[in-house]
């Protein structure tokens, strides 16, 4: 039909190929199907099954043997070699992952899937002491392939370096003494306290758990393979190595590198302005002088707003306490982390 309408057209002057434009074909098409004698429209595929079809019979034989307790776990290209090893042939490996597709099994086909990994539970902290961060980090020594190891907790509410040591190896003895120690150095008791940490060793080991145990501290882990489960203190040691006196050259001594990490939390604590708790020090959120320093600030740009009202569009900037810091948050669209 669609032969004798192009002849028609053509015949009453029409030229050829806009003639097949308006049909959405080709000239080339149309010379084919002349040459084809005619026939079905096979753009749209053939409209009879290919005489090589595998019957439903077949089919399901070949989704039984995938899906039994033998096979279940393995790929079509392991299934096919062998079954041919047992003197088998069901179909090619294409026609094992064609069968797969249609039947959305091209999955993880066992009833039990791997293991995933959940979030690590939310932490709230509405004060100091109450939330602890701490890590591990590596210290360069003068022998090549050997490191000092770096201890600290941060508290996340005030962002305070609350505790820290230097130790040339790693053990789970070291960070149990300095949780000890710190509790001890802040006078405060250490029940109730949730102390997260990532899923290294020292973390896990069984002398930092059972002291974590007997003092009632509630114990958190990151999640295996998730750097960001652990942000406060990963956002602390970055801040400690980009700092602009951060030795180039690897640390001549142990006692070096203690005094090193010595002076940077001092100004950690007591001279730096962090972003993420209104550019106040650590030191001045953690012991409570948060509220007199944003008010004089708040004062101070409201004053300069009655002297020049015409250069402030709107409200003075926002000097009022951060109130509560979440660890490792509940997914909140319109929040963004800061960790300064």
């Amino acid at each position: 039909m669609i032969l004798k309408l192009i002849d028609e057209a053509v015949a009453a002057g029409a030229r050829l190929q806009p003639a097949c434009e308006v049909l959405d074909l080709s000239v080339r098409t149309i010379g084919r199907w002349r040459e084809q004698g005619g026939g079905d429209d096979r753009r749209d595929g053939p409209k009879s099954a290919p005489r090589n079809k595998l019957s439903p019979a077949e089919q399901r034989e070949i989704l039984n043997v995938v899906n039994s307790p033998k096979y279940r776990d393995l790929s079509p290209n392991q299934i096919v070699p062998r079954l041919a090893d047992e003197g088998t042939y069901l179909g090619s490996e294409s026609t094992f992952y064609r069968l797969l597709r249609e039947h959305q099994q091209l999955v993880h086909r066992q009833p039990s899937r791997p293991p995933t990994s959940r979030r690590p539970r939310e932490h709230l902290a509405t004060g100091p002491c109450q939330v602890w961060s701490w890590d591990i980090t590596y210290m360069r020594s003068p022998v090549r392939g050997i490191f000092y190891y770096l201890y600290m907790i941060v508290d996340i509410w005030s962002r305070k370096i609350v505790g820290w040591q230097v130790h040339p190896e790693e053990s789970a003895q070291h960070a149990a003494s300095l949780f000890g120690a710190t509790c001890d150095e802040l006078g405060i008791d250490p029940q109730g306290i949730v102390f997260h940490a990532d899923n290294g060793g020292p973390m896990k080991g069984s002398t930092m758990l059972a002291t974590l145990q007997s003092l009632g501290v509630i114990a958190s882990f990151s999640r295996p393979g998730v750097s960001d489960d652990n942000p406060y203190s990963e956002a602390l040691y970055r801040t400690m190595k980009y700092r602009p006196n951060y030795p180039s050259r690897p640390f001549a001594s142990l006692q070096e590198a203690r005094a090193w990490v010595a002076g940077f939390v001092a100004w950690y604590n007591t001279e730096h302005l962090h972003s993420a708790i209104r550019f106040l020090t650590p030191e001045d959120r953690h012991l409570g002088r948060q509220e007199a320093i944003l008010e004089n600030r708040d004062a101070v740009y409201e004053k300069a707003r009655r002297r020049h009202p015409e250069r402030w569009a709107g409200a003075t900037r926002n000097w009022t306490p951060v109130g509560a810091v979440r660890l490792n948050p509940e997914r909140r669209p319109t929040e963004k982390a800061d960790l300064g």
